[in-house]
């Protein structure tokens, strides 16, 4: 008998954007041109300093085993940080892993027991349900309101006696809503009620176009009963570095770090002195690259909402746009899974659908604006194209027909 995956394994669901990317690579290997606004990573590169603190703990023989929790001087650095969101932490309470989706899966599966009920964002970063359900615990979604943001009201009424856990993530993707005023308040109080444990997914939470930075974590009770999974990718461009960490009430730490052991072992100690130069250095390359995501984010959103069809929300952090596409998939018979391969096949522009974030997000698209103006001058152009083209075929033959 050939061998096959465990149970468990199929459990476990992909991320579309890397389906999305492997596709578009392949169109480009055969000749074609596309512009890339699928993938969630910043196109600037790692600040210099950060990158020179790497090279010179390589040269200074930081390649070895080190503490599977992260090296102390990082560990202290990033306790220090989450000042600035208000959160009052201790250097033992930090984690340091590869990456912030180890840390997604350590901490659930750290609190999850079979049967476990767990709200997670519709639409919502795919990983979230994955693995929850891998951990053997059940996914409830929860919508988020108009403009992809929290809103309490929705999430109150799906608390039941099998629920363990709720999983935010502000701003969020793909939306790049935040918490409506006071929604963070009414969330901890729901948490406080129930004995919920929150993961608080804040990997965007510096880039944010309010000027605000905030973290339930930070409100009275809510630091014992919070974990707070974050990066060092979307602030820092540093996605290929895999760096992250987590912030774990004390009874969580030795097991997660016991996870960590069997995981990874440890993260890879030059990686580490890259990101505390990230932490402690100068913060120009942020404030820099949140300002010009800013104005690439009013480009895109200005140029979508002037396409007929097409109506997108301003996001207020995060660098995805997050456009309603209904009334062009209305009109020309197709769902958003179809319109995105479409915009890919023939006409050049990787997107993602937004029921690749949950059901909550038929009928939009997710585009990521963290790329270069002149690619999202083509990609409007090429929108543009693919609309006007959907109307005329609307009128003469009653719809475009692709495959699913």
């Amino acid at each position: 008998m050939p061998v096959g995956p465990a149970k468990r394994v199929t459990a476990l669901s992909g991320e579309g954007a890397f389906e999305v990317l492997v596709a578009a690579r392949r169109l480009e290997e055969a000749g074609r041109d596309v512009v890339h606004l699928e993938i969630g990573e910043p196109d600037g590169a790692t600040p210099p300093h950060v990158v020179e603190a790497a090279v010179r703990a390589l040269h200074d023989g930081q390649t070895r085993y080190v503490n599977p929790a992260g090296l102390p001087v990082l560990r202290d650095a990033i306790a220090a940080s989450l000042a600035w969101r208000g959160v009052r932490a201790a250097a033992e309470n930090v984690v340091v892993v590869p990456g912030a989706k180890p840390m997604l899966f350590y901490a659930l599966l750290a609190v999850l027991e079979a049967g476990d009920e767990v709200l997670v964002p519709d639409p919502g970063f795919p990983i979230y349900p994955s693995v929850v359900r891998f951990a053997g615990a059940v996914p409830v979604r929860y919508p988020l309101d108009a403009l992809g943001g929290l809103d309490a009201g929705r999430l109150a009424p799906l608390i039941g006696p099998r629920t363990r856990a709720l999983v935010l993530n502000l701003p969020g993707n793909p939306t790049g809503g935040i918490a409506t005023t006071d929604a963070p308040h009414a969330i901890a109080e729901l948490a406080l009620h129930h004995d919920l444990v929150v993961i608080s997914d804040e990997v965007y939470g510096r880039i944010r176009y309010d000027g605000r930075a905030d973290s339930i974590a930070a409100l009275p009770g809510m630091l014992e009963r919070t974990i707070i999974v974050d990066s060092f990718s979307k602030s820092y461009a540093m996605t290929g570095w895999r760096l992250g960490f987590g912030v774990l009430p004390a009874a969580l730490v030795e097991r997660v770090t016991t996870l960590v052991v069997n995981g990874t072992s440890c993260t890879p100690p030059f990686v580490q002195l890259a990101g505390l130069a990230a932490l402690t250095g100068p913060q120009d390359a942020v404030t820099a690259a949140v300002a010009r995501l800013e104005r690439r984010r009013d480009w895109l959103v200005d140029g979508l909402n002037g396409l007929p069809g097409i109506r997108c929300p301003r996001p207020v952090g995060a660098f995805y746009a997050y456009p309603d596409v209904r009334q062009v998939e209305e009109r020309a018979g197709l769902s958003s899974r179809q319109l995105a391969a479409l915009l890919l096949d023939a006409h050049g522009v990787a997107v993602l659908p937004g029921t690749d974030f949950g059901p909550g997000g038929a009928g939009h698209l997710r585009l990521s604006f963290a790329v270069s103006p002149a690619d999202l001058d083509l990609a409007l152009e090429r929108i543009r194209e693919c609309v006007s083209d959907l109307a005329v075929a609307s009128l003469t033959d009653g719809g475009i027909h692709v495959g699913s």
